[in-house]
């Protein structure tokens, strides 16, 4: 059954969430999900860097439209197509820039090699993007790594651990099984997978009966994307969407129990714990939200979200009628999500990075270049829209280290 048939078989209720009764939830395989939130018409990719700005504006796009399932409170992009994923070298997501993002690596893996006893440990990493964290946690506790990801860059980062580090540019699969380690972690990537509960099992079969198999997973927290009604957070690359609730609940289902559930990184992250067991207990960890919560999440997020988006079309288009230069800094999913869902492209002039190898490249489906923040020394900006708060310090330190007097707005 293609999309516009399941769209012609939906009922909508008061709160303006749509119930999609054929459509089977990836995560708990139950038949029936409510859609609650629409965009159309968006990159299908926000990382990859492309070289001219014609390649840019000429980038496929497709549809988000977001479904709820509410037995185990998982979110999916029910138009999500398989057929984009183009995870490759040249998808640049790459934080490590950032000394805020730094130290919180460094935290994390601390603490993750002190917990886990991480020393001389063979320790495997699903989705290691350009190895940053892999090569961390090789360095700090002396371990090997194994990386998995065809978006990896080897020879990226360049330390003496990379030298006990080996890196696989490809999709993980059962053709992996045999990389497992003493430790597993997987960071950011389980949104990036539509079929969830099969690629855990894929995750718990490799494991076999290694009890003493550690599995740590971190991802965006949806719980704050419904309550802020961040729809920056929002894009095509993310077709799942996982609250403490959802993502426990997909972790017993898949043969794991729950060790440990909480959140990071000014509440935006989403971490997990477990460990492989026969049977699964019920218990369930405190962070769990109820479904009934979920369900109020989700129609709040859908009741409201057209207001705040009202607030920054009106805001935008207010600043350029009085001539103002507004810039933003951060080039990645959030900028250009921000940018296509507000379809307001040519209301911000000027869009800057750290990241060097975003430089001078095109944004997808947005057109606009990827310019160095010394930049703003020359385009004296009026306002800096910052797409993560959580970065605004370290981003108000280097404009006034470079003589820019300007108002930061955190989105």
């Amino acid at each position: 059954m293609n999309m516009q048939q399941l769209l012609t078989r939906s009922t909508t209720d008061r709160a303006g969430v749509t119930d999609l009764t054929e459509y089977i939830c990836p995560n708990c395989h139950h038949q029936g999900l409510s859609i609650f939130y629409e965009v159309r018409n968006v990159p299908v990719h926000s990382c990859l860097m492309l070289s001219t700005q014609q390649e840019a504006l000429d980038f496929p796009c497709d549809d988000i439209i977001l479904g709820h399932c509410d037995r185990c409170g998982f979110i999916t992009n029910v138009a999500f197509d398989r057929k984009w994923s183009a995870y490759a070298p040249n998808y640049e997501d790459q934080q490590s820039f950032s000394p805020t993002f730094n130290q919180f690596a460094i935290d994390l893996a601390d603490r993750l090699i002190e917990k886990y006893d991480l020393h001389n440990k063979d320790v495997v990493e699903i989705g290691c993007s350009k190895g940053d964290f892999l090569i961390l946690l090789c360095t700090l506790g002396n371990n090997r790594g194994v990386g998995i990801d065809p978006s990896v860059v080897p020879g990226r980062v360049n330390n003496e651990a990379a030298n006990r580090v080996a890196f696989i540019q490809e999709y993980y699969s059962e053709h992996h099984a045999e990389y497992v380690g003493d430790f597993i972690c997987c960071r950011h990537t389980l949104e990036h997978i539509q079929p969830t509960a099969e690629f855990l099992q894929i995750v718990r079969r490799s494991i076999g009966d290694r009890t003493d198999v550690a599995v740590f997973f971190e991802i965006p927290d949806t719980t704050r994307v419904l309550r802020d009604l961040a729809f920056e957070d929002i894009y095509y690359e993310h077709c799942s969407y996982f609250t403490p609730g959802s993502l426990a609940r997909l972790f017993r289902f898949c043969g794991f129990e729950v060790t440990d559930l909480y959140q990071a990184y000014g509440n935006q992250y989403l971490l997990i714990e477990a460990k492989p067991v026969a049977t699964p207990s019920k218990e369930v960890h405190p962070l769990e939200e109820s479904r009934d919560r979920m369900v109020q999440d989700v129609k709040y997020f859908a009741i409201e979200i057209a207001k705040k988006l009202d607030r920054w079309k009106q805001q935008l288009e207010q600043w350029n009628r009085q001539g103002e230069k507004v810039a933003i800094w951060g080039s990645g999913s959030k900028c250009v999500a921000f940018l296509t869902t507000l379809n307001a492209a040519d209301q911000v002039q000027c869009v800057v990075d750290i990241n060097p190898h975003r430089h001078s490249k095109f944004i997808p489906g947005v057109g606009k270049e990827i310019m160095p923040p010394e930049f703003l020394k020359e385009f004296q900006p009026d306002r800096v829209i910052v797409m993560n708060s959580i970065y605004c310090s370290e981003i108000q330190k280097m404009l006034d280290e470079m003589g820019v007097s300007t108002e930061v707005i955190p989105l």
